[in-house]
């Protein structure tokens, strides 16, 4: 949880990146990424030169020879000439940093690799000597503190809204990982992953369950390089979301390039056990640039149902997957939507579907969502399919988003922890199971409405002639008192 006192210096830097003109959210975060990378790469280079003189060797790296010392942030903040610090990042540290490849950064972060299109675009020697002061100020020694901190930083790009670049709610990331309970063994992938908050919210969720897992030598090594995977085909986004799961604690996750949906996407068939998405949907694609594996198991050039197929491709036998989709998806009446959703009813295991408010993503947009929980099995095997209706997820659903006390997400965690519990649930409660068959009599409708029984209360009513009477007396004496004022008035 981040404190006070970090949450006010975040604040500090952010205030001072838009009072230098830079009000762009995703730039400065950005820019600050860059800083943090810089940072941290000194730190690596003095830990290996301490083992370096106590022991006549390491096998640590060391980002900097000796003719790019000057380059490091100590040597530039001990300085205290912003003027040539600022004309040093430009000219100097930023072509190194591009330089930097798996050769160098994969020992101690994917972020290196990811740095090829970095701009340095702090405005003046005034501004970047503020931010590396309270930087510099900033302790980076604990993992959690650097991760509450850039937690921080991520956060606003939701309270700024620019760019239509906004993430999924932290809560509902949360509740997804919980729902989904990864394991040390796992492989999760997010195909479309932006800030990676869903690979970071599982690595988190990992090390508070299974502390064990990382003692091991060869687990630790599986958690730190193959368990987490994260395509996007935003630049920015890799940077961000490589630098989100370094400060997390999670130094090379594969993070890279891809766009998800293209022909060139192939290779990855069957071969993560978890899927944890919230990926774009974007409307309509061209034929010509979507996989024809894709197109194979579902003709169509909508995103939210090429996504749910690529998702199919991706997982291996028995793979699981949390995944948010649009509305339409649920009830779709074209050719598409129908056979995605039988396949997933008929060829595979559906496990769940929770129906989310539609303001969770306010105030960047109002389309309703829900969340599908399915199994790869390629052999069928869905029975009874898990539906929630939730009303509210602790938050107001305007665009303000305030704090209520209102949360159905707690009750949902505990209700899918106890599936047996609620086979005596009545269709009326927020929460209730569906048989394959009722769902195969409905068309493979997914919507809860299709299946949610409503109790109508009977209300009674009064007489209307009782009504007409009391409309009457109440004319009456609007009247009497027309005529008293204009009594008083003469």
């Amino acid at each position: 949880m981040i404190t006070g006192e970090l949450k006010s210096r975040i604040d500090r830097v952010w205030d001072t990146f838009w009072s230098g003109g830079i009000s762009n959210p995703l730039e400065v975060i950005e820019q600050v990424t860059y800083l943090l990378f810089l940072r941290r790469l000194d730190e690596k280079q003095t830990t290996a030169e301490r083992e370096l003189r106590r022991l006549g060797s390491t096998s640590k790296a060391m980002p900097f020879s000796p003719a790019k010392e000057h380059l490091r942030w100590s040597r530039m903040k001990a300085s205290g000439d912003t003027a040539a610090m600022h004309q040093l990042m430009n000219d100097e540290v930023f072509p190194f940093l591009r330089s930097l490849g798996d050769d160098i950064a994969g020992e101690t972060t994917t972020y290196g690799g990811h740095m090829r299109d970095a701009r340095y675009t702090i405005p003046s020697a005034a501004l970047l000597g503020k931010v590396v002061d309270m930087l510099d100020a900033i302790s980076l020694d604990d993992r959690d503190t650097n991760g509450d901190l850039y937690e921080y930083l991520l956060s606003k790009i939701a309270t700024a809204g620019r760019n239509g670049q906004f993430r999924t709610p932290r809560h509902i990331i949360r509740l997804m990982v919980e729902m989904m309970a990864p394991k040390p063994g796992d492989e999760i992938c997010d195909p479309a992953c932006g800030t990676a908050g869903f690979l970071m919210a599982a690595s988190e969720y990992v090390r508070e369950k299974h502390p064990d897992a990382l003692v091991d030598q060869t687990q630790s090594r599986h958690f730190h390089h193959s368990m987490f995977h994260g395509f996007d085909f935003d630049s920015t986004m890799l940077r961000i979301g490589s630098m989100n799961m370094l400060m997390h604690g999670v130094n090379a996750p594969d993070i890279r390039y891809r766009d998800s949906l293209s022909e060139g996407a192939a290779g990855e068939t069957e071969r993560y056990s978890m899927i944890l998405a919230n990926p774009p949907f974007a409307g309509s694609l061209d034929y010509e640039s979507t996989s024809k594996d894709l197109q194979r198991v579902v003709k169509t050039k909508k995103t939210e149902l090429l996504f749910l197929a690529l998702f199919l491709r991706l997982l291996k036998t028995g793979g699981r997957a949390a995944v948010i989709v649009p509305d339409g998806v649920l009830f779709g009446s074209s050719k598409a939507h129908r056979e995605l959703r039988r396949t997933l009813v008929e060829d595979h295991k559906l496990d769940a579907v929770v129906k989310l408010p539609s303001g969770v993503f306010k105030p960047y947009a109002g389309v309703s969502t829900a969340i599908l929980f399915f199994t790869k099995t390629g052999a069928g095997g869905t029975g009874n399919v898990w539906f929630y209706d939730v009303a509210a997820d602790g938050f107001s659903l305007d665009d303000k988003r305030s704090p209520i006390t209102d949360d159905d997400l707690p009750d949902v965690l505990s209700r899918w922890q106890d599936l047996d519990a609620e086979r005596d649930r009545a269709r009326t409660d927020k929460s209730f199971l569906v048989s394959k068959a009722d769902i195969i009599a409905k068309g493979y409708d997914l919507s809860i409405n299709r299946y949610k029984e409503v109790v109508h209360e009977e209300v009674k009513h009064r007489a209307m002639s009782d009504i007409l009477a009391d409309v009457e007396r109440l004319n009456d004496e609007i009247a009497e008192g027309v005529a008293r004022l204009r009594a008083v008035l003469r």
